[in-house]
């Protein structure tokens, strides 16, 4: 198989070492500066002072000391701090300069915190592009063990799906919308600089019953305490320098760094308690048996049949089980440990930091989570601190050992009469062979485990004032090994079942990438103005490789760990693949008299997803802000303490479509004749298709009043993908039902963002912060090229969201049969799918919001953070079969049609099962409006109240963290979040301490 390759000359290789090891041409000195720098009342140790507009930089002593030799007369130095704003001052004529970092500058410089651009570092108050950012304070605020759910509600534009309770499963991420219809929408993850895949290696034959999909997010074995801060990259000004990668968005993820001073060891242990979330109100054994027996009579059924357990007197008729608390409602725990140590010098600093989590399972038996980690990163500096090296790697393995079956479909399914699951000497209780025992299915085990390695290397130097060149090095490695034993204990044994029919599924997998970017900055001043300037290339590549296999037939369960043991082995798939990828990239940055700005960047990308023919594309965007607040005419206005417009438009493309989509691809399988290999087609080449493309437009309104006591941020975002990779419909006769292909189809994203955060109170020892977000998204489906000759033409409706589902129109119960009604469009008599599924309801939300506060009194500090959600989706009706049938209902079914003339009823007729028309119309309702409900919900989403102990020896904290205790939704019986049939989201308590010594 013909892959391009990019090749590295002789030529190619001395410009790269001399990016990394090149020498000062130029060395400049000037006058020196010295001070100290304090927080209130304390010195502080590690501030980095900065010569603005170069890397001439120094870190505070231990004692709050520094002392910095200038490479220009006129410089002005720039203190950061990571708990507070950024303070700048002009040297001017002083040789001496301390500064105190106090309670008004929280209040005038918010805006002059420094974020990461990914391939540069801008201050808030100057970027052109829209970026979020999230803190650590904010992070470790909050009982996760996935950063993923440490960013929910956090930024405006990002929305973040558990698919499960189940420890270790995955989540959907999307940043302002679908822009694909069936190319990928997951955004680009960096982690100190490398690209993080999030593709889950598992599957869905192993792990698909326990973990929706059989996905597993390998992001999950990240310790979120280890991270310093997390930018989400939204816009076509912050994206574009990422070219396809970043067409869904970015998440750049920076993990803590060591400061300088003397060595300080941090140790954090907690215990979480963790129950169910929300289950539906089921009936009851007397309720059950009603709906039963009335089945019975409905379907005219008088002597109760022999399978009837239920009802015919098997079964106990005055038991009565909990099937939800017996299976899933177990309160179980988590055990946390951290420990880091971090120090350093004025030239060298480190941390090194490991994390060991426990979490037991809400299901009976020995099923836990287990996570380990392990992070440390190295920063160095040369004492005339041109030189600049910066380490980091993390370490992390985790363990999932799960039932094969989420018991959450038994658990709301079940008779409440079934019989006991064991019998007195503890064996399990086929009840006579009158059921097949739910909790059977934990003798069936799922073991998953995950192992990831993330290393990076950032080289630089400063050539000259001002010319500083760099070089970023990663590689990444994700392992994914799966496991599933299904004994034949698991059977009934009346059926003789032996070891003989016991298997194991087996599969292994892993990825792994390198990525070399040299790149090269420039700032300058010109005049009242300066420009920055950056340029480099991306040398990535990526492999992939899946290998599963069944083996059954053994001597003895003993030896169902052995494969070799097995008497059939069977190959289920075996698949590697390879993708590459290159890029030029380059950023302009002008500034003139520090408030008008423009920004421009462009890439050039290439990618083995796609043909010779269009291998390479461009992509580029323009950004502009116009800081108003700087102008003479507003300078005397006392309430105004910032104001910004923005805006910015560009264009990104998009590859995730697979590997190898372009060329011709046949696949060997057994079984051919006279048990012969087959090799056989399965998929058409196309060399023509090319990248898909999204426009993005954006502007955006930053205002801060009253020394930035009130902020506000409004943006306006349009995106418009369009040249979808789609699936287009062949006719049989090719031997293909379809080929990937270019068709013009283009996906609307747009809407509003509002960020709004807010000091009320700040006095003496009482300080109180709020904000609110608020997203108000749109999708669109604007045009579809011959979408009646795709698959799609039954989901999809031009003008519509691609969120939508067609569904009968439910018309309520006809008082005289009894039956579910629905709206007979083409008025032929019959409901039939294609005729009469009219309806389109949309399940995309409205708007997504939260409320975030944080209130500090003396050592005392509590944080919280509501969720909420506006929204349609499926109601607690939709997880079930047909009311009378074995099986149990909501207690809703209980407002049913019992006799001609009931009206205003919710749910039709009982039925067993023998009525065919009851059966029809009830399969109906399940694709009707009927099923969909308001599934709006306020949540508070975490909550953490922390006391600072008062030792001056000892850094101490405890803390009680919360997370999903509270939900209010009209929705009944549904985790309105997940709205599925596995484990809904759980609710968690964390009570721990803190150290630092």
């Amino acid at each position: 198989m013909k892959i391009f390759y990019f090749k590295l000359n002789r030529h190619t290789i001395s410009v790269l070492l001399g990016l990394v090891c090149a020498t000062p041409l130029f060395a400049q000195t000037g006058k020196t500066v010295t001070g100290t720098v304090k927080d209130h009342n304390h010195l502080l140790s590690g501030v980095v002072v900065t010569e603005e507009g170069t890397q001439n930089s120094v870190r505070t002593d231990e004692n709050g000391y520094y002392s910095l030799t200038l490479q220009h007369d006129d410089a002005k130095l720039i203190f950061e701090q990571l708990d507070f704003p950024i303070r700048e001052e002009e040297v001017l004529n002083r040789s001496v300069i301390n500064v105190s970092f106090t309670k008004e500058d929280d209040e005038i410089q918010l805006k002059d915190v420094v974020i990461n651009a990914g391939y540069y570092a801008v201050k808030d108050k100057e970027r052109t592009g829209s970026i979020a950012r999230v803190t650590a304070k904010e992070i470790e605020n909050q009982p996760v063990n996935s950063v993923l759910d440490a960013l929910q509600g956090r930024v405006p534009g990002l929305e973040i799906t558990p698919t499960s309770g189940n420890s270790g499963s995955g989540y959907k991420v999307r940043i302002r919308g679908q822009n694909s219809i069936a190319a990928g929408n997951d955004p680009l993850y960096i982690i100190d600089g490398v690209p993080f895949s999030t593709t889950s290696l598992g599957s869905t034959a192993l792990g698909g019953v326990i973990l929706p999909g059989g996905n597993s997010n390998p992001l999950n074995t990240m310790d979120p305490q280890s991270i310093e801060s997390i930018e989400v990259l939204k816009d076509a000004d912050a994206t574009a320098i990422y070219g396809s990668r970043g067409a869904n968005g970015v998440l750049l993820i920076t993990t803590k760094k060591g400061k300088t001073g003397k060595t300080a060891f941090t140790a954090d242990a907690s215990t979480t308690i963790i129950t169910h979330g929300i289950f539906p109100t089921l009936l009851n054994t007397n309720q059950y048996l009603e709906m039963r027996r009335e089945a019975f009579a409905n379907d005219k059924i008088t002597t109760y049949p022999t399978n009837a357990f239920d009802v015919n007197g098997t079964w106990d008729q005055n038991r009565f089980t909990d099937w939800q608390k017996e299976f899933i409602g177990k309160a179980t725990t988590a055990n946390t440990l951290r420990f880091s140590v971090s120090g350093g010098t004025e030239q060298t600093s480190f941390i090194l930091g490991n994390t060991l989590v426990k979490e037991n399972a809400v299901y009976q038996g020995d099923f836990k989570y287990t996570k380990l980690g392990f992070f440390s990163t190295l920063n160095h500096q040369s004492i005339d601190h041109k030189f600049n090296l910066r380490l980091s790697v993390q370490y992390s393995l985790d363990r999932n050992f799960l039932p094969t079956t989420d018991l959450t479909r038994s658990a709301i399914t079940l008779a409440p009469n079934a019989p006991s699951l064991y019998n007195d000497d503890g064996s399990l209780n086929w009840a006579n062979n009158s059921w097949s025992n739910p909790i059977a299915a934990l003798r069936s085990t799922y073991r998953n485990e995950t192992t990831n390695l993330n290393t990076n290397a950032v080289i630089s130097y400063q050539l000259l004032n001002g010319v500083t060149i760099k070089t970023n090095l990663g590689y990444q490695r994700t392992d994914f090994d799966e496991f599933q034993s299904n004994p034949n204990t698991m059977r009934n044994p009346a059926f003789g079942s032996t070891s003989a029919a016991s298997n194991i599924l087996k599969s292994e997998n892993y990825q792994n990438g390198w990525i070399i970017e040299p790149q090269i900055d420039f700032n300058y001043k010109l005049g009242k103005g300066k420009v920055s300037a950056t340029a480099g290339a991306t040398l990535t590549e990526q492999e992939k490789e899946q290998n599963s296999l069944l083996a059954s037939g053994f001597a003895s369960n003993h030896l169902m760990n052995n494969i070799r043991s097995a008497t059939t082995i069977s190959y289920l798939k075996e698949t590697s693949s390879q993708y590459r990828y290159a890029a030029l990239y380059a950023r302009i940055n002008y500034q003139y008299k520090d408030r008008y700005i423009l920004n421009l960047t462009g890439r050039r990308d290439g990618s083995s997803r796609f043909g010779p023919n269009h291998r390479f594309a461009n992509f580029g965007a323009v950004g502009a802000a116009w800081i108003f607040s700087k102008e003479n005419f507003l300078r005397d206005v006392s309430w105004l303490s910032f104001g910004k417009l923005r805006g910015s438009y560009g264009v990104t493309g998009n590859d995730q479509i697979g590997d190898y989509q372009f060329q011709d691809t046949f696949t060997i399988a057994q079984g051919g004749y006279d048990n012969l290999l087959v090799l056989y087609p399965t998929r058409l080449q196309n060399p023509n298709y090319s990248w898909e493309k999204n426009k993005k437009l954006e502007v955006a309104l930053e205002v801060g009043l009253i020394h930035n006591r009130l902020d506000m941020e409004i943006a306006y975002y349009r995106n418009r993908s369009s040249n979808q990779l789609i699936s287009y419909k062949l006719p049989t006769t090719t031997g293909f039902t379809s080929i990937i292909s270019n068709l013009g189809a283009v996906v609307q994203n747009s809407g509003m963002e509002i960020t709004f955060s807010a000091i009320p109170i700040q006095h003496g020892l009482v300080k109180w912060t709020t904000s609110t977000q608020l997203s108000l998204p749109q999708n669109k489906l604007k045009s579809f090229e011959g979408l009646d000759k795709t698959p799609y033409i039954n989901d999809y409706v031009i003008g519509e969201s691609l969120y939508i589902r067609k569904l009968y129109d439910y018309q309520g119960i006809d008082s005289t049969t009894g039956l579910f009604q629905f709206k007979d469009y083409n008025q032929d008599g019959q409901i039939t799918s294609i005729e009469d599924r009219k309806v389109s309801v949309d399940l995309s939300p409205q708007f997504i919001g939260s409320w975030q506060n944080s209130l500090v009194y003396k050592q005392w500090t509590m944080d919280f953070l509501f969720q909420f959600v506006k929204k349609k989706g499926y109601n607690e009706f939709y997880s079930f079969g047909t009311p009378g049938m074995m099986s149990n209902f909501p207690v809703a079914v209980l407002d049913r049609w019992q006799k001609p003339g009931d009206k205003d009823k919710k749910f039709q007729r009982y039925t067993t099962g023998v009525d065919s028309k009851a059966l029809q119309a009830y399969n109906n309702f399940l694709s009707s409006t009927g099923v969909i409900e308001d599934a709006s919900y306020i949540r508070l989403k975490t909550i953490a109240i922390s006391y600072r102990l008062p030792i001056k020896e000892l850094n101490g904290l405890i803390y009680i963290q919360g997370q999903n205790l509270w939900t209010l939704t009209k929705m009944k019986g549904v985790d309105p979040e997940t709205e599925r049939t596995f484990l809904p989201t759980t609710k968690r308590i964390v009570i721990g301490g803190k150290i630092e010594f």
